[in-house]
């Protein structure tokens, strides 16, 4: 891959009870702390999978803004273009780990983040996208407020300007979109996602994303439940290349939750010029067959490993085709569930190497 990817966004703190505690056992007491944010997580599996990414944020100027930045750094992501303030805070997420029948939970303590309170003049977009080729962004800045919104959406439309490839994760969240009074959740992601999604050349969402924040929904699903008619999600793919025509194509991951610790997981591409879809993963005779997940170590950042598998395949050439983009997006993002914090560290070998079914987890030596 020898296109510069870069992504911006909201990068936290991230602090987790040890295991699959739960937070009044943990507290009073010690929290595992790491980083994580959709696009920061993007960028940093990129990096990780042999491709070139940038990522592009906010953080101050503090020893654990610099840590964070340090990191990602090390993960060999680009950090030269990222914005450090003088004061102001970092965003945290406090994550708990679900188990069987208990799903996992999030609280933010986000608000008042210094990305959250810059608007777009803070920043010089002609730097921070200088050389790059495609940006990455998702749902979840814009969501953050109102701020957060305008930057996103005037670096999108510069980079439409400057002739580079976006992508887009929907990633509706229903605890953020709260940055409006007197306009309900919904409502606000889709007003400020229509004016973003316009602009991508990649669509990406989970099984519940284009009903949340489009209304388009696939007839017989029920995620809540697990249950999802991966037929259907044919139609909500079709819909949205009709909705939104420049984009090239619509990637949907599809998540069936049989519990914390077991699910199936797989995804589809739709390519809007050849009006043609591609499942992954697939068995001998075609059909979808979704990898089963059990024993899951950690499910966060598995939407955006597979955004970055994606990206990184597509401008791969021998990973380009759509099949072998949606396959190897798939199974990236189901080895990230195998691995602790956001970032999917794995390679591109490892993830080639469970596409042509190596998936016993024998010991290589």
């Amino acid at each position: 891959m020898d296109k510069l990817v870069a992504g911006f966004g909201e990068v936290m703190l991230r602090l987790s009870p040890g295991g699959k505690k739960r937070f009044s056992q943990a507290l009073p007491g010690v929290l595992e702390a790491t980083f994580g944010g959709a696009e920061a997580n993007v960028c940093a599996s990129l990096a990780m999978l042999g491709g070139k990414s940038r990522y592009l944020t906010s953080l101050p100027g503090n020893p654990v803004g610099r840590a964070c930045a340090s990191e990602l750094a090390g993960l060999g992501v680009d950090v030269s273009a990222i914005h450090f303030t003088e004061g102001g805070r970092m965003g945290v997420y406090y994550a708990e780990h679900g188990s069987n029948m208990r799903g996992s939970a999030v609280v933010y303590d986000r608000a008042g983040s210094v990305i959250s309170e810059l608007a777009p003049e803070a920043y010089n977009f002609e730097q921070m996208l200088n050389g790059v080729d495609h940006l990455h962004l998702s749902g979840i800045t814009p969501a953050l407020s109102e701020n957060a919104f305008k930057t996103t959406l005037a670096l999108a439309e510069y980079a439409v300007k400057s002739n580079i490839a976006i992508s887009i994760d929907l990633n509706f969240r229903k605890k953020l979109w709260n940055w409006s009074p007197g306009v309900a959740q919904r409502e606000l992601a889709h007003r400020c996602m229509r004016q973003l999604v316009k602009l991508a050349d990649v669509i990406i969402g989970n099984e519940e994303d284009a009903s949340d924040v489009f209304g388009i929904k696939s007839e017989g699903s029920a995620p809540v439940s697990g249950k999802l008619n991966t037929a259907g999600y044919r139609e909500v793919a079709a819909r949205l290349s009709a909705e939104f025509p420049k984009a090239k194509y619509i990637a949907i991951t599809l998540r069936e939750s049989v519990s914390a610790d077991h699910n199936n997981w797989g995804g589809l591409l739709y390519d809007c010029g050849a009006d043609k879809i591609y499942y992954a993963p697939v068995s001998t005779d075609g059909s979808y067959a979704p990898y089963e997940l059990r024993d899951i170590v950690d499910r966060f950042g598995g939407g955006d490993s597979f955004c970055a598998g994606l990206i990184f395949a597509m401008y791969t050439k021998e990973l380009s085709a759509p099949e072998r983009m949606i396959r190897f997006a798939v199974a990236s993002s189901a080895l990230k569930h195998t691995i602790s914090g956001d970032y999917n560290r794995v390679s591109r070998s490892e993830v080639e190497n469970l596409m042509g079914g190596v998936a016993s987890g024998r010991v290589s030596r």
